[in-house]
């Protein structure tokens, strides 16, 4: 028996052999460890591009039926990205999930070295010994940066969130982490007033581009990819890359 993040039994008498993954970041790091093991995923798991399994529909509205056809012995799950509701729905039918909590870079590097042990039994990949080394120590602050991550309403990144824990380790302070909520919503003029250096705008959720986004505001912005600011797995070490060498 092993217990997942949020402390739940998951029934698992061996490591697991056939994986449906709900989580887009969490499909991109069993592919990158044991490949063979995945024989699900939802619709929006696009990395790697030439992922070749079945298709579970969403992360918020999977087909559990076709999940159960899939015969897994184990789904994993996350709890920001997945309804507690079909958690339970799979369970009550008698398929083990594994639900993980990640709003941390420390707890991202964590909960992945334990699922990928304890319920996947593979040791830490490459590029989770990678990703560990880079962000072991936060470094100074020299950016001050803002991120929405939708519009109509606008609405940014807070706090408790991954990303602003993300954002703080690579030098980059978010302005708008002192709001009310994880992802608050806001005005474009608040957003200028914050005093940014920069605002990133990511391609996910919502798809900034350089004609969808930019004009809204007076401070500078740049677009940079949304799986790099939200994805924990192998995104982690070239997140690095991108944030702990962001200028303006």
């Amino acid at each position: 028996m092993a217990i997942d993040d949020l402390g739940a039994d998951v029934p698992l008498r061996e490591p697991a052999s056939r994986v449906v993954s709900l989580v887009p970041s969490l499909t991109e790091a069993i592919v990158a460890t044991a490949p063979a093991l995945l024989v699900g995923a939802t619709d929006w798991c696009t990395h790697p591009a030439d992922l070749d399994v079945a298709r579970v529909r969403g992360t918020k509205n999977p087909d559990l039926a076709a999940i159960r056809g899939l015969a897994p012995d184990l789904v994993v799950a996350n709890m920001e990205e997945n309804r507690e509701l079909d958690v339970r729905r799979l369970r009550d039918a008698g398929v083990p999930v594994w639900v993980t909590r990640i709003e941390t870079v420390d707890q991202a590097l964590a909960s992945m070295s334990r699922l990928l042990s304890e319920a996947l039994g593979v040791a830490d990949p490459h590029w989770l010994v990678s990703a560990r080394a880079l962000w072991s120590e936060p470094v100074a602050r020299r950016l001050s940066v803002a991120v929405p991550i939708w519009r109509d309403p606008w609405m940014v990144v807070g706090s408790a969130t991954y990303t602003d824990d993300l954002l703080r380790r690579a030098g980059l302070a978010n302005v708008l982490s002192g709001r009310d909520g994880r992802y608050p919503t806001v005005t474009p003029d608040e957003v200028d007033g914050a005093g940014a250096d920069v605002v990133l705008l990511p391609d996910e959720p919502y798809v900034f581009t350089a004609d969808d986004g930019p004009e809204a505001f007076t401070t500078p912005t740049r677009l940079v990819p949304g799986r790099l600011l939200t994805w924990y797995g192998p995104a982690m070490v070239e997140a690095h890359a991108l944030l702990a060498n962001l200028q303006p």
